[in-house]
């Protein structure tokens, strides 16, 4: 089987990740309940009347995935593959909103067209003239990694050489606060902002000198029990002829909800001995926000840094190799990643 490697990493994010080459950037403070994507000038990636019809995650799915590409040096990828747990959401609002004022008659069917979770990866295909696979995924807080196995799988089994992957979710203006009341009566809620942002890969089966990191492996399990998430992580390693020593640092999605007790679980006893990281205090929550994650360990097996923003045990090594990625949204839709540098 092909390997799959990484040859650009790409994020837009509450943060000032877009322009960014490594990840020595300024953290920019985050303390409200919710916070908006650091959004780069779009006039030029996006022509300015395009740019006008176009929902906040569309043109941070557009503008991620061009830089992309053009850092990989890659015209047109073979396969484009997103995940949006929430697809163009302030289209949606629009269009219920329209339906509520219009007394459910004559209305407009722009936003409702506009506001599907394919939008993304479609928009982004008529910009290249792409007639390639072109694939969403939509589940949940596992959709960016169901995106990624995908890619993962197809370049494996030589189906396709090159894929652009890619995660997008934006926050919207009222979806967001009917969130943030169910967590309100949560006893123990999600204590991270609500984010949002776009966070695209070109991916290849080759590995030439673009590549900087390889994607060994990708898991996903709908539910796990806590008595058995170490079980499981274990049977992951074991099933790429690796133990918790191979591993060099682990990346936790933990936000501060009562859910947070697998990734304890896990940092107490398999990974005890590890150096372990975070992300969401500063990337915030979303369906997709493990696809920053994602773009974190991309970046810092390229670069080796490891700022201590993101550090929340232990200490890193000289030299990091291999990273595991795990991530869940409220005891579900779980995902294990394994990188390895190239």
């Amino acid at each position: 089987m092909k390997g799959c490697f990484i040859h650009s990493a790409v994020s837009i994010s509450p943060q000032l990740t877009f322009d960014a080459d490594d990840l020595l950037f300024e953290i920019l403070p985050k303390q409200e309940q919710k916070i908006t994507a650091y959004h780069p000038d779009y006039k030029k990636m996006i022509a300015p009347a395009a740019s006008r019809r176009m929902a906040p995650g569309v043109k941070m799915g557009v503008a991620s995935a061009s830089k992309a590409l053009e850092i990989a040096n890659l015209k047109s990828p073979e396969a484009i593959i997103v995940g949006s747990g929430m697809g163009c959401i302030a289209d949606t609002e629009k269009f219920l909103d329209a339906i509520i004022t219009n007394d459910e008659a004559f209305i407009s069917p722009t936003a409702f067209i506009q506001s599907t979770h394919n939008t993304v990866g479609a928009q982004i295909a008529l910009g290249l003239e792409c007639r390639a696979y072109n694939n969403t995924f939509v589940h949940g807080s596992a959709s960016f990694e169901s995106a990624l196995a995908d890619a993962h799988l197809m370049i494996q089994q030589q189906e396709i050489t090159t894929a652009l992957v890619g995660g997008v979710d934006e926050l919207g203006t009222q979806f967001i606060d009917y969130q943030l009341l169910i967590e309100a009566k949560e006893s123990q809620p999600v204590r991270v902002p609500f984010g949002e942002g776009a966070h695209f890969f070109v991916m290849s089966s080759e590995r030439n000198p673009h590549g900087f990191a390889q994607v060994m492996d990708v898991a996903l399990f709908d539910t796990i029990a806590t008595s058995e998430i170490e079980v499981e992580a274990r049977s992951f390693l074991a099933s790429n002829q690796l133990s918790e020593e191979n591993i060099d640092a682990v990346i936790f999605g933990t936000n501060g909800d009562g859910y947070d007790v697998y990734y304890e679980l896990l940092a107490n006893t398999l990974f005890s001995n590890l150096p372990q990281m975070s992300y969401k205090h500063v990337g915030g929550e979303y369906y997709t926000a493990s696809g920053f994650g994602f773009w974190l360990a991309a970046k810092m097996l390229k670069h080796q840094q490891f700022p201590a923003t993101f550090l929340r045990k232990g200490t890193v090594k000289n030299t990091v190799n291999t990273i595991l990625l795990y991530n869940q949204f409220k005891g579900k839709q779980h995902s294990i990643v394994l990188l390895r540098r190239c």
